[in-house]
């Protein structure tokens, strides 16, 4: 990966201008400095309603909330899975910037042949993961995994399935299935018929409305649908249940050894120098710390995974690597 604070002279920019220590402080004084930002814009690149949207929204609403900032206004950049809102921060020049990422901009960098990549933008944080679930319409006749599972490996391109965009978490999940139920990887792409939506509600719409036969999203956007039982939930791609629905079984229990979690951070322009990029790695850990936060990841159903620095800088490469071979071996992208 390209190494995240390579940047030279971007000094004293808009939005982190004072926030850099003075020459001769300490790493404590350096840490107080370089968390006294006064704004912070925050990127969802994706139409309001989906599961970027929500996040972007969570962390605006707390930061602002727990004073630790004075404003920080949310811009959705939707389309092409993300990419246009990475290619919308290649291009950002104020470094008080922060994108929602995650593992559906991953699959949509490899899939849209983005000229834009996720290593050439500066790792801020890891914050969360969030289990997958298969749902079908209440009325649907498939009442497990199996039942579903079995018909689209039958029926084929008679049984769509909507997810979030193409390539994505939710495109992948259902390509591992059907690859552990003995589909041959390069008979995917015409054996699943896969509807990709922009998130929000248009997949509770085309569910509800049966213009599909089932879906796949985080466990947050369906779970109300679910809870006034005009969806059934079928299975999480959990190792272990969510909270959130605790008689659902995993996939794993209704045999199938698939587990997928869909995992969202934060990156800000690329080539910040150090201190910028301390300063919103600061900013973040402080988020991540309040009461608030963690308020707000019992009330999403959000799992707490966060990791900063190096660390996550090392995650984004192994994930990467995972996903683009994941995305191989299911027939979305060539080898």
């Amino acid at each position: 990966m390209r190494a995240a604070f390579a940047g030279l002279g971007v000094t004293a920019l808009v939005g982190l201008a004072g926030c850099s220590a003075p020459a001769g402080a300490s790493g404590d004084d350096e840490a107080d400095a370089a968390a006294s930002l006064d704004a912070v814009s925050l990127i969802a690149p994706a139409d309001p309603g989906g599961g970027w949207d929500q996040t972007a929204r969570a962390i605006s609403q707390v930061l602002t909330d727990e004073e630790l900032v004075g404003s920080a206004p949310v811009e959705n950049i939707g389309g092409a899975g993300g990419t246009v809102g990475l290619a919308a921060l290649a291009n950002e020049k104020d470094p008080a910037t922060l994108m929602v990422t995650g593992l559906v901009m991953v699959g949509a960098v490899e899939t849209n042949a983005s000229p834009v990549r996720i290593e050439d933008m500066t790792p801020i944080a890891k914050l969360t993961e969030e289990a997958l679930v298969l749902v079908v319409p209440a009325s649907s006749p498939y009442e497990t995994t199996e039942d579903l599972v079995d018909a689209i490996v039958e029926d084929g391109a008679a049984i769509s399935v909507t997810g979030g965009s193409a390539g994505g978490a939710d495109h992948i999940l259902a390509g591992m299935l059907l690859t552990e139920a003995g589909v041959d990887p390069a008979d995917i792409p015409s054996t699943l018929n896969y509807i990709p939506n922009s998130g929000g509600g248009e997949a509770v719409t085309m569910l509800l409305g049966n213009t599909v036969q089932a879906g796949i999203s985080g466990v947050g956007e369906f779970a109300e649908q679910i809870a006034a039982g005009e969806l059934r939930a079928l299975a999480v791609s959990s190792p272990e249940p969510v909270e959130l629905l605790p008689d659902t079984p995993t996939l794993v229990e209704e045999g199938y050894d698939v587990t997928l979690t869909n995992w969202r951070g934060l990156l800000a322009p690329g080539d910040l120098d150090e201190a910028d990029a301390q300063a919103l790695t600061a900013l973040v850990t402080d988020l991540h710390d309040s009461d608030a936060w963690a308020a707000t990841l019992e009330e999403k159903g959000w799992a707490d995974a966060f990791v900063t620095g190096e660390e996550f800088s090392g995650f984004l490469d192994a994930n990467i690597a995972e996903v683009t071979q994941t995305l191989q071996s299911i027939g979305l992208v060539a080898p």
